[in-house]
């Protein structure tokens, strides 16, 4: 397995634990973690030692705390819109993928994090874990189409599900 940037990867009885690595950015989004994540994903998938994944975010504070805006700040209206595209293919890529995908919630899950949150089979949040979406600011920008969350207690965690949306 590679050595990324900004996903760390470890392979225990089994399972392949891969860490969104970018705790100083609340383990944001960008571009680069996003190849990477669908890198290692892809390396994991043909793995035959690897039955299945856990998902989680780096430090207390945060899953991901959405897409990295400082990228964004960056980007054309067009760039936007195609690494919007590209994101989608991605979290399309972790809702089908053919081994189970557990996201570890710790703390912030917002936008993006929480999109590719409801993309993993499977989500167990910590007490501490803040689903949020927040896509209408940037839904007209980039052309996202947001998830809607619901929250559910089960004592120590929370689950979030995808609801249908009416349109």
């Amino acid at each position: 397995m590679e050595n990324y940037t900004n996903i760390l990867v470890e392979i225990k009885n089994k399972i392949a634990y891969l860490t969104l690595n970018r705790p100083d950015k609340l383990n944001a989004l960008n571009w680069k973690t996003m190849q990477e994540l669908q890198h290692a994903l892809a390396a994991v998938k043909d793995d035959a030692t690897v039955g299945g994944v856990i998902l989680t975010g780096a430090g207390e504070k945060a899953f991901a705390a959405g897409a990295d805006i400082g990228e964004l700040a960056q980007q054309t209206p067009v760039s936007a819109k195609e690494f919007s595209l590209q994101s989608q293919e991605i979290l399309r890529f972790v809702e089908h993928f053919p081994k189970p995908i557990i996201a570890a919630v710790n703390g912030f899950c917002l936008g993006g994090g929480s999109e590719l949150a409801l993309a993993c089979h499977m989500r167990v949040a910590s007490e501490k874990a803040t689903p949020r979406t927040t896509h209408a600011i940037i839904q007209a920008v980039i052309e996202i189409k947001p998830e809607t969350i619901n929250l559910k207690s089960n004592g120590k965690f929370k689950a979030f599900i995808k609801l249908p949306l009416p349109y």
